[in-house]
């Protein structure tokens, strides 16, 4: 007779999934806290954005490029700027695409500021080489995975991505705008992506959210535009919300 606990078939199984989501927050919250981690600037978009030559979505904008060199920009910041219990970590899923060249940027200049919260999928999409080892996290469940990506983050930085950076963006935007999530910087990169996919004018002309709820997110279309509206906003020279790009 084995304890319960020790029991794969019990562990596994429906009757224990409470103790699965609650592992799933217990081991992170202790990690991050033993690694001191609680600034975190977190990149999203697609798994299928790889280098100029593969990208589906503009054969003019190397996204994945862009998002590397964004990355690399913030970590020279951060380390430029904050005590090392203060430094700002890139945050991204932890696979390929543009999470890939997140993580890689960071990497850039220092490996130890590049995390990754992974998550099982029936195509495992295995973690990136960028990632650190002690920062590499794995998710079960998606909203215990969004739990920790919002618990520490200080800004999002959105590219170009599919159902899941959709789902993503709109259930970040809802908590930011309801109050549960404290206002941060919202970066959605690549204005004619954005454009040519939502037409968010039409939520307020239809009066289904509010003028001011357009000011929760900055649109960049440059590696500069974005490092200089996250640098200002993190540094806290502009005003809460953010301003669209015209």
């Amino acid at each position: 007779m084995s304890n319960a606990y020790t029991d794969p078939d019990f562990m596994l199984g429906e009757e224990a999934r409470p103790l699965r989501i609650l592992s799933e927050y217990i081991e992170p919250r202790t990690r991050l806290m033993e690694l001191d981690v609680h600034n975190g600037l977190i990149f999203w978009g697609s798994a299928r954005l790889r280098p100029h030559d593969h990208d589906p979505v503009d054969g003019t904008v190397d996204y994945y490029a862009e998002a590397r060199e964004l990355a690399r920009r913030m970590m020279d910041w951060t380390m430029a700027e904050h005590a090392s219990g203060e430094h700002y970590y890139i945050c991204t899923g932890g696979g390929p695409g543009i999470m890939e060249a997140a993580n890689r940027g960071a990497a850039d200049v220092n490996p130890e500021l590049s995390m990754g919260l992974n998550i099982e999928l029936p195509h495992e999409q295995g973690t990136n080489a960028w990632v650190h080892e002690r920062l590499n996290f794995n998710f079960h469940y998606f909203f215990m995975r969004k739990f920790w990506f919002m618990n520490i983050a200080k800004a999002l930085i959105i590219f170009p991505g599919g159902f899941g950076t959709m789902d993503e963006l709109f259930e970040m935007l809802t908590l930011i705008q309801t109050g549960k999530q404290p206002r941060i910087p919202v970066v959605l990169y690549g204005h004619d992506f954005w454009r040519r996919l939502i037409d968010f004018d039409v939520f307020r002309e239809l009066g289904l959210i509010a003028d001011d709820d357009l000011r929760l997110f900055y649109q960049a279309d440059s590696v500069d535009h974005a490092y200089d509206f996250l640098t200002d906003a993190l540094d806290g020279q502009v005003p809460e919300g953010a301003k669209r790009q015209a």
